[in-house]
């Protein structure tokens, strides 16, 4: 999804992708912080912040999946269906594979198992 047309508009400025690339260098910097307890707190804060990136994105996906456009707030009409309803846990995972040979959590950027190896189809 390298360009987000939203109402006809092409949306200008980074991708949430970028976001979570910026923040994911951030961390990587955050690791070079002499301090013990300030390089904690901001890994802290950026993996918190990184977490709510990908809750975020699942869950306007899972909204758009849906047929609802997930940046326009309006009172449900009678009879209309509710969105299914997600919880932190179930929006860190939608959209997440896992690893046929071994069951763990696929990263979306690699053609491989970070845990076991096996190559990703």
């Amino acid at each position: 999804m390298n360009e987000m047309i939203h109402s006809g508009i092409m949306a200008e400025g980074p991708l949430v992708e970028e976001f979570m690339r910026h923040l994911q260098a951030g961390l990587d910097e955050a690791m070079e912080i002499d301090d013990e307890i300030e390089r904690n707190d901001r890994i802290l804060q950026l993996e918190i912040a990184i977490q709510e990136a990908i809750i975020f994105k699942n869950r306007y996906q899972e909204l758009v999946s849906h047929g609802i456009d997930p940046l326009v707030l309006v009172k449900q009409k009678d009879g209309e269906e509710m969105p299914p309803p997600v919880t932190k846990s179930q929006a860190l995972t939608l959209g997440v594979s896992t690893c046929t040979k071994c069951g763990a959590t696929l990263d979306a950027e690699l053609d491989f198992c970070p845990t076991c190896g096996e190559i990703q189809k």
